[in-house]
């Protein structure tokens, strides 16, 4: 199961903010942005254009509702996708009665409508919050409701008032100056793109504030509950216990890796932690059994760069050193001649001839060996030696003709 990115309760506010603002910008969220922004051009259609207006103000509350409920459970990542509901057409329900009622109170009571804007700026992240863990619309619209929230953030609730008065002002701001720079074919996703941004980071940090005060609502956080349940923090308990034991017990502590390193899927801190204790009691062979099984894991895992950190570390200690499994040896081989290391690249090939002299790749490696040879001209013979052998022995492989295009090279060099 692939690791559960979590937030940490104990992070400071600040930190939990800029986190905040790169949150619409990183994994699932970002295409939703994207969908949401680019979807609001369905509402240029005469005629279907409002209610599709509307559809898709309710997708995106409905997706930032999952976002205020994802992170509230402790996921640092955004979700993949909403878990349908009605929590979506309910705040557009709100937010079109707030502005009906803003309009209606500024038509009749000259100067009023501040108090309708400031009634929203108080409840509808309460209302948000109860919706999203909720999911009752009648409990989220309860004022009580709201008032039981505000209680359990405390003073901190003012930061979400302060929030909600802030994007209302940029989104207020930035339509109109769009729409003065840029024709509304290019203005409309602007907007649309600070307004989606707006809600997402904004849904996001409620979720985020709730999860730092989790007692409070009476939420155990999935997302820890899943992680210890997949021992995603045993290694980092085992290596705690690792490095506390190895000062005065070294042995010990290599045992109590061992078993972890028997599967396949110890990661790169469980290696590492075993090769230094292995280091300090001067086990070179140890380390070198081991570096040729972790290189082969590595490899297996798609890793060969950090296997070839391992050939290297292995060989400082042997120079004579090379894996002995051939698709290690020979990726590395093909790795060590992309990445320049033509020594290295050379003592893989030779010993890969040696070693595995009737496996079909021979000529692929030979013929690299041959063309890292013939960069010298003091190598010059010991390239053609081999590429006659290789000529002699696999005649009807496909390389034959490159093998005979690099013996003319050498025979005639520019």
């Amino acid at each position: 199961m692939p690791r559960i990115e979590l937030l940490d309760p104990h992070v400071p506010l600040s930190q939990q903010l800029l986190s905040a603002l790169r949150y619409p910008l990183i994994g699932s969220a970002l295409p939703a942005l994207t969908a949401f922004t680019l979807a609001h051009y369905l509402g240029l259609l005469p005629g279907a254009g409002w209610f599709l207006e509307l559809v898709v103000w309710a997708a995106t509350y409905l997706y930032a509702l999952e976002c205020l409920g994802h992170s509230a459970n402790g996921y640092a990542l955004p979700p993949e996708f909403a878990e349908p509901g009605h929590g979506g057409w309910a705040l557009v329900a709100i937010l079109l009665w707030s502005t009906l009622l803003t309009l209606a109170v500024k038509l009749n009571f000259d100067g009023g409508a501040w108090m309708v804007t400031l009634l929203m700026a108080v409840s509808l992240p309460a209302i948000a919050m109860s919706l999203a863990l909720d999911g009752s619309v009648g409990h989220a619209l309860n004022p009580l409701t709201w008032i039981q929230v505000m209680s359990r953030f405390g003073s901190s609730y003012l930061l979400l008032i302060g929030v909600q008065v802030l994007i209302a002002l940029i989104v207020g701001a930035a339509q109109p100056a769009f729409e003065h720079v840029l024709p509304r074919v290019f203005s409309l996703p602007l907007f649309y793109l600070v307004a989606n941004y707006a809600t997402l980071f904004n849904f996001h940090l409620m979720g985020t504030l709730i999860h730092q005060r989790h007692e409070n609502f009476g939420l155990q956080p999935q997302a820890h509950v899943l992680a210890r349940e997949i021992h995603q923090d045993a290694d980092q308990l085992l290596l705690d216990e690792v490095a506390a034991l190895a000062p005065e017990q070294p042995q010990a502590a290599l045992e109590l890796l061992v078993p972890r390193l028997r599967d396949h899927a110890a990661p790169a801190p469980v290696h590492g932690a075993y090769r230094q204790l292995l280091q300090r009691q001067g086990l070179t062979d140890a380390l070198l059994v081991h570096g040729q099984i972790w290189m082969a894991a590595l490899i297996a895992q798609g890793e060969s760069r950090r296997a070839l950190g391992v050939l290297q570390e292995c060989c400082s200690i042997n120079a004579s050193f090379f894996p002995d499994d051939p698709r290690t040896c020979g990726e590395l081989a093909d790795l060590a001649v992309r990445l320049g290391m033509s020594r290295l690249a050379l003592h893989l090939c030779r010993n890969y001839l040696v070693q595995w002299p009737r496996d079909t790749r021979v000529p692929h490696y030979g013929l690299l060996a041959a063309r890292l040879l013939g960069e010298h001209a003091d190598q010059h013979a010991e390239a053609a030696q081999l590429l006659n052998q290789l000529a002699a022995v696999w005649p009807d492989h496909p390389l034959h003709a490159d093998i005979d295009t690099q013996r003319q090279r050498l025979a005639n060099p520019a």
